[in-house]
């Protein structure tokens, strides 16, 4: 029989030897065997100690690795329970390296790992790891070439128990007892003969066995593991719920915000459009249907205060934009047609009152001094307010609105001309801006150019065609072309646009009066009375009717109505001039 060195492991170091667990409690059978050889290792029922003095040992003779063959390893020892190793049995796992085969490494010392199992937990977590990282697929590479290696008849491989002078056993995690090794002596090989490979096929098997059973242990400990993930999910649903429920409140809370700004901003946008295509009745609908508290701006406010002023519905206007000055006394947008409106009312004081807070505001805004020369103007100071108006230009050369007004005031000047310029340079700003349009329509209505007049007219008219002034006058300058009857139809329009203007109504008894339909001419001038009950020239044209119509006691006595109420000294010259002649008959009249 070979020594047993021949068949001595150097898989184990003394290192591995002094963390692998001793334990007293697992004791072998009294009538064990124990090897001799050069070791001299024996095991006794009694604890006992290491002796880990020769740790050299001598390599094996090559005969004798040519004689051995690598017996089947399998590394899953666990799953045998009280099993005792005797001298013919062979060893699930073996330390004799195959020929040519270098020692096989760990990733991981497996007595460190298996020491520091304490709680169930680390155990199942353990055998989930150990199952990765020490169990094996199938046999191994040696265990494979060991079934085709001739094995001589007479060779056996004795255990051999190490370097020390004594084993321990142990008890294995799961309650699985076996014999572990010591330092250098963990596993043991049985004696292999030629056609005695039944015994390496029932190792085999029985490495299989001891992996069922460990993949087995680890699929239930996976098992049980799972379940404990989903009991934690389950634990933890109300939680995340409510999370996600929070998570979902706000995302619907932001949502619900978003839709009702987009609302807003909508209904903001379609008033602004009606705005802007001047159809003051619709936007005016539509600023309506905002909440209180979003009509309440300063930006609403004064785009209903400007509506307002386009259907030359000064009152509501004024309303409107007093309100803006008390919900935002610094907005400066729109205070231009404030002081316009305040200016057609002919409210001194409150316009002065607001061109001074304007300019405290902001002496270098165009708004202000808008306001300061609408002062002016109302004053009949055509000069200052020039002045002014030139000055807002000058603050901003491209505020349309300044243009216009200094055009204005050339106009009361009777300087045509330079108020022609102002009016085209508003128009190259602005080509959309229609007062501009308008301001050039009278300048040449004015100067009796009714071709360029009623041109102008037209194209505001174009512009903004809900304007019952612009229809007025577009209709004036018809009449004066001797188009009377597309001049009644266009002021028809003009009242039907805005029933309380009563220039239409007025201008209509003119055309009326001049197709010689007195009655109806009366009868308009009957309604209009009732409507500007203070109009001077409403009460001279009924005492021209009734002087046409050979009725000169009622003529003198519109007359007298007339200069009563104080009219302008142009119409006073005229009204005087029609006394005189009230006894000449009208043919004489229009030679004289």
């Amino acid at each position: 029989m070979p020594s047993s060195r021949s068949s001595y492991s150097n898989d184990a170091s003394p290192r591995q030897a002094r963390q692998l667990p001793v334990s007293s409690g697992g004791e072998l059978p009294a009538g064990h065997a124990s090897a001799s050889g050069a070791g001299n290792i024996t095991l006794h029922n009694t604890p006992f100690s290491v002796n880990m003095s020769a740790y050299n040992t001598p390599s094996p003779v090559p005969s004798q690795i040519a004689t051995a063959a690598p017996p089947p390893l399998n590394r899953n020892v666990q799953g045998q329970q009280n099993s005792t190793v005797t001298a013919g049995e062979v060893s699930p796992r073996s330390s004799v390296n195959a020929p040519g085969q270098a020692p096989r490494r760990k990733f991981m010392d497996e007595g460190k790992l298996r020491k520091s199992i304490r709680s169930s937990s680390t155990r199942a977590a353990y055998s989930q790891v150990s199952g990765r990282l020490f169990s094996e697929s199938g046999p191994r590479r040696s265990t494979r070439l060991s079934g085709d290696a001739t094995i001589p008849v007479g060779s056996s491989v004795l255990p051999v128990g190490g370097n020390g002078s004594g084993n321990s056993s142990a008890k294995l995690p799961g309650g699985l007892s076996s014999t572990k090794m010591n330092a250098s002596s963990s596993l043991r090989s049985g004696t292999v003969r030629k056609g005695h490979s039944s015994a390496i096929e029932s190792s085999f098997e029985d490495g299989k066995k001891y992996e069922a059973l460990e993949d087995s242990g680890a699929e239930d400990t996976a098992v049980n593991s799972s379940r404990r993930a989903v009991q934690v999910i389950m634990d933890d649903e109300p939680r995340i719920r409510n999370r996600s429920s929070g998570l979902i409140g706000r995302g619907s809370r932001v949502a619900e915000g978003s839709l009702e700004l987009l609302g807003l901003l909508r209904v903001l946008g379609e008033a602004f459009r009606h705005c802007c295509m001047h159809r003051c009745k619709e936007a005016l609908q539509v600023f309506c249907k905002l909440p209180h508290h979003q009509y309440a701006t300063g930006w609403v406010l004064c785009q209903v205060g400007k509506t307002h002023f386009e259907m030359v519905d000064y009152y509501e206007a004024e309303r409107a934009f007093s309100w803006a000055r008390r919900v935002s006394p610094y907005y400066l947008e729109g205070m231009d047609i404030y002081s316009t409106v305040l200016y057609h009312m002919k409210e001194e004081m409150k316009l002065s009152y607001l061109a001074q807070e304007l300019n405290a505001i902001d002496r270098l805004s165009p708004q202000a001094w808008c306001a300061l020369g609408n002062c002016y103007s109302l004053q009949k100071d055509h000069e200052t307010a020039l002045k002014t108006f030139q000055r807002a230009i000058q603050l901003d050369s491209r505020f349309t609105y300044a243009h216009t007004l200094c055009g204005h005031e050339y106009v009361a000047m009777e300087e045509f001309e330079n108020g022609i310029t102002c009016y085209r340079s508003a128009l190259r700003i602005d080509p959309r801006h229609y007062n501009a349009w308008y301001g050039l329509g009278m300048i040449y209505l004015r100067q009796e150019k009714y071709d360029f007049a009623e041109h102008h007219f037209r194209t505001a008219f174009l512009i903004n065609p809900r304007s019952s002034v612009l229809m007025c006058y577009l209709g004036m300058a018809l009449h004066a072309l001797k188009r009377n009857e597309e001049a009644l139809e266009m002021l028809d329009q003009a009242i039907l646009a805005d029933a309380k203007n009563p220039l239409p109504i007025y201008q209509k008894a003119n055309v009326l009066v001049s197709n010689e339909r007195y009655n109806d001419a009366l009868e308009e001038l009957e309604l209009l009375k009732e409507v500007a009950p203070r109009e001077s020239s409403v009460y001279s044209l009924i005492g021209k009717i009734y002087k046409r119509i050979n009725m000169p006691e009622r003529a003198m006595y519109h007359f007298g109505l007339a200069l009563d109420l104080k009219p302008s000294t142009a119409d006073v010259a005229i009204i005087k001039s029609a006394i005189e002649k009230l006894h000449v008959p009208d043919d004489i009249e229009d030679h004289l």
